[in-house]
């Protein structure tokens, strides 16, 4: 073979999950050492910034200074454009052995062709060691990519148990490589509140804090040991600003009304009177706490719209989500603020819905006018189609996938989280004795597990419109995973189960069905994903135990 063919022959297809929507292969490569990089004036600074990033580490793992120019390209050259004709958050490639062009309409669309650039570059690329032998060319290809859904999210529980600031950068890191764009942050618990609320200091200073933790499934043990922690608001800012360079929004979580012993711990005031006080404190146990927020009282709907202005101001997202899950009604029945409340707003039981849930829309209405007074949405979880759902509220469907179908049919916008399918807390295997403690290991047993196991590759074939009529399906916004932290103490533990299956849903929600291949995927795991994740120093569940 003479030396002309060798360097026009087709390359091997690049391995890039999730999987672009077309990529046809061409022939011959383009080097990108000591490349010079053209950027279209009209690119915003965010992509200009991410992009002096690329050629910064591009420089560094090449040996070869690349460089960032505004202006026409002149020669050998990556070239990015603005083009307001390509969708939101897609992009398109074209390499040819002279030059690349990239063009996208918007800063996602830019960096998520950063993203697909670098999966086809050696994993040094995530590196900071020079790696000055490796092959840094990419296969001419043409390649045309846009995300099937626009809101691609992962939930991580940071209250059962309290993740750093440096582990929650690195989910952050691995997140943004597969390309999903909303990060859902559970704050607030029965076990731990977790963020800084300046009007009410002792929700951290007492609320973050608890005199110890249930030991595995045991509901009568407790190791004894105080545990805890708090995100301050600078702590937090920092985070935001993290993830808005990788085009990850934030959407905080303040689970209310339920779920709120550690405010009530704080606060103790805002509890429920009812025949029978209690004290509280933060709770040391798993499950759901019977003691909630008397929301009858105005006292604490006040409190909710303080905590919930000052987590509005913090965050710039449109969202901000209200819980709204398994909340008991029990001390409602017998709380005076709360009766008295029922009457004033002549709430009935009706058409099988209770009086004390339609208590419920009323916390619920009032929060969503609330934060729409500051610009924002809520999401809450699918209990809030309980009763009376204000007009504008998106709804998290997570028991299964009826309340999903339901509220889209209704004409409310959603997001599919089913722990069916997206449930990361689940057991990755129907064999038990080969996973580390989970919540699955509390209720099931080795004969019993089932389904109720979470595979890679059952979390690979969801469909998430199934089920939904044709002419709600413009209501599914996106899927997201969550990641609940009952058992999951240890950042190795947390990463192994959250990956890889956090890149089998990234192509559940960016790929259209026709475009996933379980096959093709897997074997990019092998040679591609699970090497890159080794090198970045990230933990996985391996695949030999599938």
């Amino acid at each position: 073979m003479t030396m002309f063919a060798a360097c026009n022959a087709k390359l091997a297809e690049p391995q890039i999950v999730p999987a672009p929507r077309s990529l046809e292969m061409g022939e011959g490569a383009l080097n990108l050492k000591g490349i010079a990089i053209f950027c279209d004036p009209a690119v915003d600074s965010l992509s200009r910034f991410a992009l002096d990033q690329f050629s910064g580490r591009l420089s560094m793992v090449t040996g070869k200074k690349s460089y960032v120019t505004t202006g026409e390209p002149a020669g050998k050259g990556l070239c990015f454009v603005k083009d307001v004709s390509v969708a939101p958050e897609g992009y398109r490639i074209s390499v040819t052995p002279a030059s690349a062009v990239v063009r996208a309409s918007d800063f996602n669309g830019f960096l998520y062709s950063l993203q697909t650039l670098r999966q086809m570059l050696p994993v040094s690329i995530y590196g900071t060691a020079p790696d000055p032998g490796a092959d840094w060319r990419i296969p001419c290809c043409e390649i045309d990519d846009a995300p099937r859904f626009g809101y691609r999210g992962l939930m991580l529980d940071c209250c059962r148990h309290f993740f750093s600031v440096d582990e929650v950068k690195k989910v952050l890191d691995v997140m943004a490589i597969y390309k999903l764009n909303r990060f859902h942050w559970h704050l607030t618990e029965d076990q731990g509140w977790r963020i800084q609320i300046d009007k009410y200091p002792r929700l951290t200073e007492v609320g973050a804090w608890r005199n110890g933790t249930m030991v595995g499934g045991d509901w009568n043990s407790n190791d004894g040991i105080r545990y805890g922690g708090y995100y301050t608001k600078d702590e937090v800012r920092d985070i935001i600003a993290y993830a808005a360079e990788r085009g990850i929004t934030i959407i905080p979580e303040v689970d209310l009304p339920g779920h709120m012993q550690a405010a009530l711990a704080s606060y103790p005031e805002l509890g429920c009177k009812g025949s029978k006080p209690q004290p509280y404190e933060v709770w040391t146990i798993w499950g759901v706490s019977k003691q909630v927020l008397n929301v009858g009282n105005e006292k604490t709907m006040r409190f909710l719209e303080d905590v919930l202005g000052e987590i509005a101001d913090l965050f710039p997202g449109e969202y901000i989500h209200i819980g709204g899950d398994e909340c008991p009604r029990d001390e409602w029945k017998t709380d005076p603020d709360c009766q008295a409340k029922i009457r004033q707003l002549r709430l009935k039981d009706k058409d099988g819905v209770s009086a004390e849930s339609r208590l419920q829309n009323y916390v619920t209405a009032r929060m969503q006018k609330f934060l729409a007074g500051k610009g924002k949405k809520i999401i809450g979880w699918d209990e809030i189609l309980e009763g009376d759902l204000a007009e504008g509220a998106t709804v998290m469907s997570w028991r299964g996938t009826k309340g999903g179908i339901k509220a889209a049919s209704m004409g409310y916008d959603v997001v599919m989280s089913p722990t069916t399918y997206c449930y990361l807390d689940y057991i990755q295997s129907s064999d038990m004795e080969k996973e580390p403690f989970s919540i699955t290991h509390q209720w099931e047993t080795p004969e019993s597990v089932g389904e109720s196991a979470i595979t890679l590759e059952k979390l690979y074939g969801y469909e998430p419109l199934k089920g939904i009529p044709d002419d709600a399906q413009k209501h599914i916004l996106g899927v997201q995973c969550n990641l609940w932290t009952e058992y999951i103490a240890e950042p190795a533990h947390l990463e192994y189960m959250l990956f890889p299956r956090v890149m089998a849903l990234s192509e559940v929600q960016w790929c259209t069905p026709e475009n996933k291949d379980e096959g093709r995927f897997i074997e990019s795991l092998a040679e591609h994903e699970l090497p890159l994740l080794d090198y970045i120093g990230v933990n996985y569940r391996p695949l030999g135990d599938l």
